[in-house]
Parts: structure tokens; sequence; C-alpha cells
């Protein structure tokens, strides 16, 4: 990429030093990453739905089975615990956690194991 005004790459974006995000995303990478398992999970039949929602505090993706329920798996970004347990946490569908880590893909071990048990069934 070719430098733009004041040295930066054409295409980044560079964060204005000092100012806070009005919201938590994901990146690229790792909504890939969720957005691969949720696929794989409605071709077996386990998800039909999901949903998102970005706060000042946490990116959340949610999966459904049927719209009109809990989420049967929750997906949380938290940037504030990155130093404590881990940003990513993983709820099940009555809210409890399922698992922790500074890792999306260790978090996401407990539903890849889920998808390959109801892909054997």
């Amino acid at each position: 990429m070719n430098p733009g005004p004041g040295g930066a790459q054409s295409g980044t974006v560079v964060r204005f030093p000092g100012r806070v995000p009005d919201q938590i995303g994901f990146a690229r990478e790792e909504l890939q990453k969720i957005l691969d398992l949720y696929g794989r999970m409605v071709a077996a039949g386990e998800w039909r739905d999901y949903a998102m929602d970005f706060t000042k505090d946490c990116a959340t993706f949610a999966a459904f089975r049927r719209t009109a329920e809990r989420p049967q798996a929750r997906i949380e970004k938290r940037p504030a615990l990155r130093n404590r347990q881990g940003m990513w946490t993983l709820f099940g569908e009555h809210g409890q956690v399922l698992k922790r880590g500074h890792e999306l893909s260790g978090v996401l071990a407990p539903m890849e194991r889920r998808l390959v048990k109801a892909v054997d069934d």
C-alpha cells in the first residue's frame, strides 16, 4: 500500500490518541472463525439463527436453535478482561460460563466438539 498523508498507510484506521472507541467489535478474522462455526452448526441442523450486539463494553454473538427462544450459545468479547481471565467467554443456553480464555479458538473448542458429536450421531 502506498503511504497516505502523514506517512500513514492508506486503508488503515489510525485511532486518534486518547480517544476511547464508541463500541467494541469483532476483527475480521474473529468474525470469520465464529461464522465458520455457525455455518457448520446450521448444516448439522443445530442452529438456525444468530444475533450480534455491540456495546461500549463488549461484542456479543448469539446463536439460536429457534428464533423465539434463548440463545443456545453466546460468545462474548470483553477487552477489559484481556489481562485477567481472558477477553473471550462462551456462555451456554442457561447463561452458565462454559469456557473463558485469551484465544478465540480455545473458547470455541467445546462447540467444535459438540459439532463433531452431532455429525457422528
